[in-house]
């Protein structure tokens, strides 16, 4: 993927490359003014809408480049994941249009609807602890029994650099965008945008955003040191995992920040983007809303924020404010 002298996994030209091979088979999302934001902020913000991209979030960019990239040789023996949703629903989908078997490693503790989404989605699921060791360690069992190709949600280059294409979009859709606001749990996405956004715009402020409880990607940048797993107890559980091997180096060396927001921030931005921006949002998607929300972005205030929405999973029946007063 990478040239031999970059320092990290991927280059501009892999993820330019990623996009040619994921064209047809991903929709370039809408880019929206959010006029609730603007007037709570007093900034311009625009919400990168993945929460509307096919399987419901950006993670089947990264998925479908995987299996794409796949040599005719070893497609018939599939692909095998570990996942806590998303990811899981993307590569089972990606795998069914190119007529590969699916193997799907999903914790105890994953949303019960999107369990049911990937088993819909034609793949073979199998349960495991929540840890990302007990994940990764059953995923491996199951590569073992299958031969199916490993592509795991977020550190691998194939990933990284098909969530990489949302920059592109963004910075044809948005040319004059000052600050990028990227949900962080493994970083594939935040590695992936900031690989390409850096590589084409300079001097563009790159922040992820993350829940205060599963804070490790903001230590591994402020120590620089990659951090451990925090306990996976955060209402965002698509950014419940730690940074990769892959991801945190460039998260270390060309982000400018990971802004922190508690689970009472992430629960009244999802509930502002659904009451006042009439969007369907995880909590997930929420966490960047919350930290534009509670100033802690910074940024030119006359350029325009983007906020990517990464996804619109959620379980209607369960959504965190329902037990709270209106």
């Amino acid at each position: 993927m990478s040239k031999p002298d970059s320092p990290y996994a991927i280059t501009l030209a892999d993820v330019t490359a990623a996009a040619d091979r994921i064209a047809s088979h991903v929709w370039r999302t809408p880019a929206i003014n959010s006029d609730a934001l603007q007037e709570l902020t007093g900034r311009t913000v625009v919400l990168k809408c993945e929460s509307m991209q096919r399987t419901g979030s950006f993670k089947i960019r990264g998925a479908t480049n995987a299996v794409r990239s796949i040599l005719e040789a070893d497609a018939p023996r599939g692909v095998v994941t570990h996942s806590s949703g998303n990811h899981a629903l993307a590569l089972a989908t990606a795998a069914a249009e190119r007529s590969m078997p699916a193997h799907v490693v999903m914790p105890e503790n994953a949303s019960p609807s999107k369990r049911a989404a990937v088993v819909r989605a034609g793949a073979h699921v199998v349960t495991c602890g929540n840890s990302g060791a007990e994940r990764e360690a059953m995923a491996a069992e199951v590569q073992a029994r299958t031969g199916a190709t490993m592509v795991p949600p977020f550190d691998h280059p194939w990933v990284m650099a098909g969530q990489g294409t949302i920059a592109l979009e963004i910075l044809e859709q948005i040319p004059n965008a000052g600050t990028l606001v990227i949900p962080v749990g493994g970083g594939g996405m935040l590695a992936g945008m900031a690989i390409a956004a850096r590589a084409l715009r300079p001097d563009i402020r790159i922040i992820g955003a993350e829940p205060e409880l599963a804070g490790d990607a903001a230590e591994s940048k402020r120590t620089g040191r990659r951090a451990p797993q925090r306990p996976p107890v955060t209402i965002a559980d698509g950014l419940r995992t730690s940074l990769g091997e892959l991801t945190f180096p460039v998260i270390r060396d060309l982000v400018d920040d990971i802004a922190l927001v508690s689970e009472d921030e992430i629960i009244a931005a999802m509930r502002i983007i659904f009451t006042r921006a009439q969007l369907v949002i995880e909590p997930s998607a929420a966490v960047g809303v919350a930290a534009i929300l509670a100033g802690r972005t910074g940024g030119n205030m006359n350029a325009p924020t983007v906020c990517v929405l990464c996804g619109g999973n959620v379980d209607l029946m369960h959504l965190p404010w329902s037990a709270l007063p209106a």
